[in-house]
């Protein structure tokens, strides 16, 4: 993501608290908590950072923080690793069958393979112009890379780690999200259009339109309408009938979002803001041509991007302590608040046992 916007810190004087009162799907005059803080957990170093990406089989939450990787145990809750060298990291991906993770190294124009397991690194592979956001299509079993820079995708083998092809993008392509079908949806953050892409011939099938949606970030699919959630700089979350590419709803979202995420168990969908907000949707009929904020959770301010636990619908936030915001020079008219060092940590929140209730009882 441009620097401009990954590392935009807001102003808004936001405190933590752990959980926002809302009314539950199911209508019920009373209020209850949605999601509560569970633990934060101090990381320390120094630096920025960027996206948040699970292992699920390994149970590894791994952390792109400014000249590393971090790699957390889930279950065990704490850092038990760290992958160096991967200067200017924004993510990685994860190819469980492959056994393979993957590194975006922005400032080196290369992506590092590395081992699952052992987490060792295998080799480094150049690509594209700033390589950013990173992900996994399981149908061919290779990897996607958006190269912001070179505004093209390269396409890697998840096994051997080879660059396949490079496609070129109509735009500087932002974060993707995969349908498992074989097909990828990529954000065309300068344009505010998402491209469908059929991932075994690398072509662009559309390129749709996000509307009143401006600077698309974030994305996420659901499968069964098909559906697409696409955060937008604008402060809006824009629904997109995946097939069609049609805008099936645009709702109101909080500053700086970076980040969305989806939990089809649970059918809810997460929005992460640098304002030091979570929005959490649903569908009241589930099939996502209509949304309804069912929460505004209070996060630390900068806390923008966002991971989910497949297996305890936990979510995790980054982010640190700033300091003052310096004086603005006409060298930098826009300066950003120092990141105080040591004060980098993961939070995790967990559903109420109220709001888990309510939902397995739809």
């Amino acid at each position: 993501m441009p620097t401009s916007s990954r590392l935009r810190v807001l102003t808004v004087t936001l405190c933590l608290v752990t959980a926002f009162a809302v009314l539950p799907p199911s209508g019920i005059a009373q209020q209850m908590k949605v999601y509560e803080l569970l633990k934060k957990s101090v990381i320390g170093g120094e630096g920025g950072w960027d996206f948040l990406s699970i292992d699920a089989a390994n149970r590894h939450l791994f952390i792109a923080h400014a000249t590393q990787v971090d790699v957390y145990d889930l279950d065990r809750e704490q850092v038990i690793a760290h992958i160096p060298h991967t200067e200017g990291v924004h993510g990685v991906a994860v190819a469980g069958v492959n056994r393979h993770g993957f590194i975006s190294c922005g400032k080196t124009n290369t992506v590092l393979m590395f081992d699952l397991r052992t987490l060792d690194t295998i080799r480094r592979i150049p690509v594209g112009e700033k390589p950013d956001a990173i992900i996994y299509e399981p149908v061919t079993e290779r990897i996607f890379v958006m190269n912001a820079k070179s505004e093209d995708v390269s396409i890697l083998d998840a096994q051997t780690g080879d660059v396949i092809a490079t496609m070129k993008m109509p735009g500087a392509p932002e974060f993707a999200v995969a349908d498992e079908k074989g097909y990828i949806f990529v954000n065309i953050e300068d344009k505010s259009e998402v491209v469908r892409i059929d991932a075994k011939n690398h072509k662009i099938l559309a390129t749709w339109s996000l509307g009143t949606g401006e600077g698309p970030t974030g994305i996420a699919f659901e499968q069964e309408t098909p559906a697409l959630f696409v955060g937008c700089a604008n402060q809006k979350l824009v629904i997109l009938n995946a097939a069609t590419g049609a805008i099936m709803d645009t709702e109101s979202i909080g500053q700086g979002v970076d980040a969305v995420a989806f939990d089809w168990r649970m059918g809810l969908v997460f929005t992460s803001n640098g304002d030091g907000t979570v929005n959490i949707f649903s569908s009241p009929d589930q099939g996502w041509r209509k949304v309804a904020k069912q929460a505004t959770l209070r996060t630390p301010r900068g806390a923008r991007t966002i991971a989910l636990d497949p297996k305890t619908h936990n979510i995790y936030l980054v982010t640190a302590e700033f300091g003052p915001t310096p004086a603005a020079t006409p060298e930098n008219p826009h300066p950003r608040p120092a990141i105080l060092p040591g004060t980098f940590a993961l939070y995790r929140y967990g559903m109420t046992k109220e709001w888990r209730k309510t939902y397995e009882k739809r």
